[in-house]
Order: C-alpha cells, then sequence, then structure tokens
C-alpha cells in the first residue's frame, strides 16, 4: 500500500492580472513532515488555500489516497481531514479549552451539552500530545504557544490527517518552539501528515523530511532535507546565489561607544553590565522574558533605570526620553515593526524623515524637496523596493517595512544602533538584505547591539555575545567557535537546567 497521501498535480489560480500559481505540485507521505518555503509572494498562501478550500485552481487536480477530488470549500477540505494551524490562533478566547476543542462538533445529552463527556475527551487529546493544560483553563489566559497547541487538539478531535503549519514559531521563544516540535514529530510518529510553512531555517532544518520551493508562483524543485544546506535552500527560494548568507565582514573593533554598568529596571533586570565598540556586531540575546527587549528600551530612553550608569563614547549621561538619545547618536529598532516602528498608513518618505523634520526645515516651514532627497537617498542606499517613496509603508513587504524602520534610524546618523529583533517575520531574501546592510554598518564604524533569539544569525553576525537569563547577565562569548549549546545552556534558569540535566542521566 503507498504511502502517498495527498498529491496536487499543475496547480493553477489566476487572479484578476495576476497567475498566483502556474502548474504548481506537490505531495505528501504519511507521516511527513514537509516544507513549504519560499520568499513573501511566491505563492505559498494561495496553494495552501486552494488546498483548504478557500480559492478553486483554474486548473490541476487534488488527489488523496489517490483518489480525485474536488475541494468545493473549506468545509470540504475539513470532512477530508485537512485542518491549518495558523501563527495567531482562531481561538475564542473568552470560552474554555474544551469549549474550543468541540466547538461545532459538541457532545449533547438531549438539547443539552453533555460537560462531563465534553472535558473528559478534551482531557484525553491534550494528554496525548503531552499538553500540560487543562480542559477548564480559559484560552484567553494561555500563552500564545498554549494557544497554538490547542488548535492542534481542535484539529485531531475532527480526526485530521494532514495539518497545515504556518509559521507556528513565529511569536514563540527558543524554548517553546522546542516543546512545538516535539509534538509535531509526535504527532508524524502517529501517522499524521503535517505541511510546514515557515520563514525560520530552524524550524525547516529541525522538523522536515523534505522541502518544496515556491518562487514568482512556480514550482522550483523538491529535495530530502538531507541535500540540501541553508546556501543551496537560499539560492532556490531568491532564484540566484546571494553569496553567503551571513555576509559578515571582518572588521577591527575601535574605540568603546557604548557601555553600561549595573543597570537595572526594577521588576525587568538587573546589574547588566556591557559594552559595544565602533565596528562591532555584538548580540544580546536569551529567552524570552529574559529583559533583553527591555534593556534596549531603557538605553535608547524609551524607559527610565531605576538603578546603574549609561556611558556613551566614555562619558556618563542621562537618557530619559528617545529624543535624547537620538541626539547622542543612539538610535533604535523596536521589536514590533508595525506597532512601534512605522506608521503604516504614512508614506515611506515621511516615516523616514520623521525624526529629521528639523534638518529638513527651511525656517519655519519642512521642505518638501529635503525631505523627498533624503528619504529617496536612503530607499536607494538600502535598496527598498518600491516604486517611489511616496508610496504608502502599509503596502510594502515585511522585509521592506523593517528597512525603513532602518532608514528612519540612519537619518538622524546614529553612532550606535540598537538592532531588537531585526529579522523578525521577514523572508529569506530581506534577511540575506539586512545582514548585508548591518554588515556595512559595522565597517563603516557603527556599534551594534544586536537583540535577537534566532541562534544563527547570532553566531554568524556577532564578534561577541551577552546572554541574558532571568534578568541578568548570565554570560558573555566570544562569538569565535562557540555553539548552540553553550548560549542555550547559559540562557535556560537553573532550575530547568538542572532538571534537564537529571532527565538526561535517568535516561543514560
Amino acid at each position: 500500500m503507498s504511502d502517498k497521501l495527498l498529491s496536487m498535480n499543475r496547480i493553477t489560480k489566476i487572479f484578476p492580472g495576476v497567475k498566483a500559481l502556474s502548474d504548481v505540485r506537490f505531495d505528501l507521505n504519511k507521516g511527513e513532515i514537509h516544507a513549504l518555503v519560499g520568499e513573501n509572494g511566491a505563492g505559498k498562501s494561495t496553494f495552501i488555500k486552494v488546498l483548504a478550500g478557500v480559492h478553486q485552481p483554474d486548473s490541476g487536480e487534488i488527489l488523496l489516497d489517490g483518489a480525485q477530488i474536488i475541494m468545493k470549500d473549506p468545509t470540504t477540505a475539513q470532512k477530508h481531514g485537512i485542518a491549518a494551524i495558523h501563527q495567531h490562533a482562531a481561538s475564542y478566547p473568552d470560552l474554555s479549552v474544551a469549549e474550543n476543542i468541540f466547538i461545532g462538533h459538541e457532545f449533547m445529552i438531549g438539547p443539552f451539552v453533555n460537560w462531563r463527556k465534553t472535558n473528559s475527551e478534551a482531557k484525553k487529546l491534550l494528554d496525548s500530545i503531552g499538553a500540560d493544560i487543562q480542559p477548564q483553563d480559559i484560552v484567553g489566559s494561555l500563552s500564545v504557544a498554549r494557544q497554538q497547541l490547542v488548535e492542534i487538539v481542535k484539529a485531531l478531535s475532527q480526526n485530521a490527517r494532514i495539518l497545515i503549519m504556518d509559521e507556528p514559531t513565529a511569536a514563540l521563544s527558543k524554548q517553546e518552539s522546542e516543546e512545538l516540535y516535539a509534538i509535531a514529530k509526535n504527532l508524524r510518529n502517529r501517522g499524521v501528515a503535517i505541511i510546514l510553512i515557515s520563514h525560520r531555517f530552524e524550524d525547516i532544518f529541525d522538523l522536515a523530511d523534505r522541502a518544496t520551493v515556491l518562487r514568482d508562483g512556480g514550482y522550483v524543485g523538491t529535495w530530502s532535507i538531507d541535500e540540501i544546506d541553508t546556501n543551496k535552500l537560499v539560492a532556490a527560494m531568491v532564484g540566484r546565489d546571494i553569496g553567503h548568507f551571513f555576509p559578515k565582514k571582518q572588521t577591527q573593533p575601535g574605540d568603546e561607544l557604548l557601555r553600561i554598568e549595573n543597570l537595572s529596571r526594577t521588576g525587568f533586570f538587573r546589574d547588566v553590565s556591557l559594552s559595544v565598540r565602533a565596528g562591532e556586531i555584538v548580540a544580546l540575546t536569551g529567552l524570552v522574558g529574559a529583559g533583553r527587549t527591555e534593556v534596549a528600551e531603557t538605553v535608547f530612553g524609551a524607559e527610565q533605570a531605576s538603578a546603574g550608569q549609561i556611558y556613551i563614547e566614555g562619558k556618563p549621561v542621562q537618557i530619559h526620553s528617545p529624543n535624547e538619545a537620538m541626539s547622542l547618536g543612539v538610535g533604535l529598532l523596536p521589536e514590533d515593526r508595525q506597532l512601534q516602528g512605522l506608521l503604516m498608513n504614512w508614506s515611506i518618505e515621511r516615516n523616514i524623515t520623521l525624526p529629521t523634520l528639523k534638518q529638513c526645515a527651511r525656517g519655519a516651514f519642512v521642505s518638501s524637496a529635503k525631505e523627498y532627497a533624503m528619504a529617496d537617498n536612503l530607499k536607494t542606499r538600502l535598496n527598498i523596493k518600491a516604486n517611489d517613496v511616496k508610496t504608502n509603508a502599509e503596502a510594502l513587504s515585511g522585509g521592506n517595512q523593517q528597512k525603513v524602520v532602518v532608514a528612519k534610524q540612519l537619518a538622524v546618523q546614529p553612532k550606535i544602533l540598537i538592532l531588537d529583533e531585526p529579522t523578525k517575520g521577514v523572508d529569506v531574501g530581506s534577511k540575506a538584505a539586512i545582514y548585508e546592510i548591518m554588515s556595512n554598518l559595522a565597517a563603516q564604524g557603527m556599534g551594534i547591539l544586536m537583540v535577537s533569539s534566532e541562534m544563527p544569525e547570532v553566531i554568524n553576525m556577532a564578534d561577541r555575545i551577552y546572554v541574558m537569563r532571568e534578568g541578568r547577565i548570565s554570560a558573555h562569548f566570544s562569538a569565535k567557535g562557540i555553539t548552540q549549546n553553550q548560549i542555550l545552556e547559559a540562557a535556560v534558569p537553573l532550575a530547568k537546567a538542572a532538571r534537564n540535566t537529571a532527565e538526561r542521566e535517568v535516561a543514560s
């Protein structure tokens, strides 16, 4: 009996003026995790919507267990055992876990819900994937990671055979991602097939058995994960060899630009000390909640320290606001570009020049010509893909939005640039472009403090690495020769680290 569960052949989908998919093929085996990868706009979302019955293909066929089926609508897909787990859980936050799992197919006694059976069946499903969640828990009180587990169990309650996991770890910490990996592998071992969509190479190489690449709506190829590496995957996705994915230039560090000594913010972090020199990329990493972003915000003046001292070029300073930070040569790219970094309904030009309106002024009035010239220069310098700087930020891809936030900071000509999760949620081509920008800025003598939870970029882009654990610096490494395990051991809370060690000893 064949292990082939799903075959999608020559799938084409045309929207007015756009050929979103052209002769795309994809297959999925029982008990397989198959990554579907590509840049933003490659056709992944349209392809998945065809499988889920949201869109009808203009041509092509879908075979399930060798028999052709017509996905007329999402209900049809659901009946065939196809379910999607999205990055943002589509749950009802005010209802219990059990209610969310069985909503639409409740256990009934006459006109009433059988709550005893509902809760007991929910508990069985939660236990089956090792989820430490109770059926009576209110979903809105759970972490994003736990809400995703509820979505997985909801799919299993409907006998899902194919799970589509769309950017499942985008909002998760490293520890939460590892827990999700374990559950995904457990489901694979039970015969569930998983289609994995992710921009994170860690997800792809740690989880997937095979990877299929789409580019510009077309099929590029399918590879066993053992026969492709990062550089080959990137080349397939972007259609060209972009050189080394982490283009770190070797620089000779110069004078110290930033130093913080025993910096504390009550309730968030304490006694944090670190330094950044000219020409250096220094990484600040650790688990989510360790205090990394809070340190960055405090140095930038968005929050106030309760103790400690900040030094800029060796001089002690008091930074009470972002304006003061920028006047001292400190820039910040925030973690959430859409909420904190951009005015989405403003143009590229207005976003870039917002912190520097005085430089663009002629007397009491802002010079439109100066604004345009500054924005256009930075658009060209950072290769922001847009027809014109008059284009609104909301019309750009995630990677290009991130470049606009970088341009906004470069407009104030900083000496020190703090980048908080610089490649979060952007596609592979944009990641490579952002790494190139970082490397060039460091080579020009800027000091960069990179806050990141992505281990590959920490290891490959940083000169030195500080690790935070529970609000304190737990380790300081040179990036040369460092391993991911060394960083994670320094990042994991001591109690959990001791428990993991004990579990390994028992297992051995």
